[in-house]
């Protein structure tokens, strides 16, 4: 006998069943000959934060604390657990659907997605997944059928911006900040309105990998994010069709071109005039992670050498990002549209393992919240060395590169450690760099970027020198000294900060 426990995640208000009461159900089916026991919890058991890593698989545990549904859905899977302790004959499988929105459903999406009216975080547009009942109930009826142990995640076929959701679902979005929303919710409570921990939903990622359900039972969703999303609205139409196609980390191509033909490309062109050498180093195709230095606590850098990248080669890097970067409003956008990805090794063997250019920072914040007078300077440890461990378990090359010139946007001269600033932002201190921060517009220097030679590393070392600390720390000097003699040797051909170039002597003048 198989019994499948589907608790209220669906089509119902609230978070999860009590524990209590699952785990008597599931005991009394146990005590009566069930032969396997399937519990439908849910992926929000993962909820939607700023260090969401997004498209996270089955072997990340939960976390503790982070919102009520979230712990009732780990209290849930716990109280599973012990029903299968006490009787290890059975087989347990855990399920884990997306959010499965249906017109007449009580749940979050349901409400949201058949109103006319939704309010959205203002400068946030994450990606979401809405699972149709059907691939659901198929996922179900897979599993059933093998009797698979372990966790299962159940996704649909791709995700979709909540902009376009809303717009699919024919709801007015309307961008409110996240303070004005908190506090409306908090005092519309009473009435029934959702509490501020779902309206998160529209700030943060929340998405999971449905890749072990696919390779293990061979199971594919046949709906889309976007054909959910239209049900509430009508039929997609047949230009529609690309809407499957959403990138899964939120990277828009479209709007990279619109920012390169107005503020990236007069940041590039005219307020910057980067100046850039070694193009030809970034391989035409397959994987590379480019290793570089990142200076001014404002993440310019990477979109500079993106713009470069873009143009001459029509490639799209995707840069490791500090989970804060999404905590700020616009910015949040801005960043993962241009494809940014939380910093975390799932995310970048990803990226490279479809082929992509990772774009790699070792230094994190420290290098980025450097003092004017170091900031020429690389950190001793150069971030542990995690970029040479990467390209070896992926067996890609390290195209380092470097930047002069965007150390002097924002000179950091003083910084202000308070604890509360910390607690309030996340970020290691408050900066006070010229102008910032009474006019936070970056000072017009002149940019030079070189992107040296590659180091081939793949071609020497297999992925297990991945594990071995001293090839690791060999290959992370050399890529460290490399970088650090392309920047002495650039400053001291730089004989002005604001303007003159260090590649073309016949163009050293000023420019």
């Amino acid at each position: 006998m198989d019994v499948v426990y589907l608790g209220p995640a669906i089509g119902e208000r609230g978070s999860a069943p009590t524990p209590e009461r699952a785990e008597a159900c599931l005991r009394l089916a146990a005590d009566h000959g069930a032969r396997s026991l399937v519990v439908v919890s849910s992926a929000a058991i993962f909820p939607p934060r700023h260090p969401h890593p997004g498209m996270v698989d089955e072997a990340r545990p939960p976390l503790r604390g982070a919102n009520a549904a979230a712990d009732g859905w780990a209290a849930l899977e716990r109280a599973a657990r012990r029903v299968f302790d006490a009787h290890p004959s059975l087989t347990l499988t855990i399920v884990r659907p997306a959010a499965v929105p249906t017109p007449d459903g009580l749940d979050y999406f349901s409400r949201v997605l058949r109103a006319r009216v939704a309010a959205t975080c203002v400068g946030h547009d994450p990606s979401i997944q809405l699972l149709s009942a059907d691939d659901l109930g198929r996922a179900l009826a897979s599993i059933v059928e093998a009797s698979p142990p372990g966790v299962f995640h159940v996704v649909p076929a791709g995700v979709i911006p909540v902009h376009q959701a809303l717009a699919f679902a024919r709801t007015l979005r309307v961008p409110l900040p996240a303070w004005l929303q908190q506090l409306g919710r908090i005092l519309l409570r009473g009435l029934g309105v959702a509490p501020w921990a779902d309206a998160e939903r529209f700030r943060y990622s929340s998405t999971v990998s449905g890749r072990k359900i696919e390779e293990t039972l061979g199971f594919r969703p046949l709906h889309s994010s976007a054909e959910v999303a239209a049900t509430f609205g009508g039929p997609l139409v047949e230009g529609d069709a690309r809407s499957r196609d959403f990138d899964l980390y939120g990277q828009d191509k479209p709007y990279i071109a619109w920012l390169h033909r107005t503020i990236m490309g007069f940041l590039h062109n005219v307020w910057w005039r980067v100046e850039v050498t070694g193009i030809e180093n970034v391989p035409r195709q397959g994987g590379g992670v480019l290793t570089g230095v990142h200076r001014g606590f404002m993440p310019f850098d990477g979109t500079m050498l993106l713009y470069d990248v873009v143009k001459t080669l029509g490639r799209y890097p995707r840069f490791l990002i500090h989970p804060n970067l999404v905590k700020e409003v616009f910015l949040a956008d801005f960043i993962t549209r241009q494809g940014g990805v939380i910093a975390c090794r799932q995310n970048a063997d990803w990226v490279l393992q479809r082929g992509d250019l990772l774009g790699f920072f070792p230094e994190g914040v420290d290098g980025a919240f450097s003092y004017y007078w170091v900031a020429h300077r690389l950190c001793a440890d150069f971030g542990r060395d995690e970029f040479v461990k990467t390209a070896l378990r992926n067996r890609v090359p390290i195209i380092p590169f470097v930047t002069v010139g965007n150390v002097e946007m924002f000179p950091m001269l003083a910084k202000f450690d308070w604890e509360w600033w910390k607690r309030l932002t996340g970020w290691p201190c408050f900066p006070i760099a010229p102008p910032f921060p009474l006019l936070p517009i970056p000072l017009p220097t002149k940019w030079h970027t070189m992107i040296l030679e590659p180091l081939h590393i793949e071609e020497t070392y297999g992925p297990e020198a991945a594990s071995d600390e001293p090839t690791v720390a060999k290959i992370g000097n050399e890529v460290r000294a490399r970088l650090q003699a392309a920047i002495d040797e650039m400053r001291a051909r730089r004989r002005w900060i604001f303007f003159g170039s260090i590649f073309n002597p016949s163009r050293a003048k000023l420019s």
